[in-house]
């Protein structure tokens, strides 16, 4: 078991020193405390990355168009170049 570099004994010796300082009483408060936090940092790193998604989606929906009338330009005016080259 390896919690963010931290292993099995160093682990139980901490939650023995919570135990000691916080007491039996108070120790399921601030485990519950912890959850909440842990919970609400988690949500807010998955909206921060689904706005980074959104942004990098419409950027590319963006392009995509431009890119198609770009393209389609260009044959326009090979199909004017081959025209007047068939011409003369």
């Amino acid at each position: 078991m390896n919690i963010f570099g931290v292993g099995l004994p160093e682990v139980t010796v901490i939650l023995i020193l919570a135990l000691l300082i916080f007491g039996p009483k108070k120790l399921p408060e601030l485990g519950k405390q912890l959850g909440k936090t842990l919970k609400s940092l988690k949500k807010a790193s998955n909206e921060f990355q689904n706005e980074i998604d959104q942004v990098i989606n419409e950027e590319d929906k963006d392009e995509s168009p431009k890119s198609i009338e770009s393209s389609q330009t260009n044959e326009i005016n090979q199909e004017k170049i081959d025209s007047e080259n068939s011409k003369k």
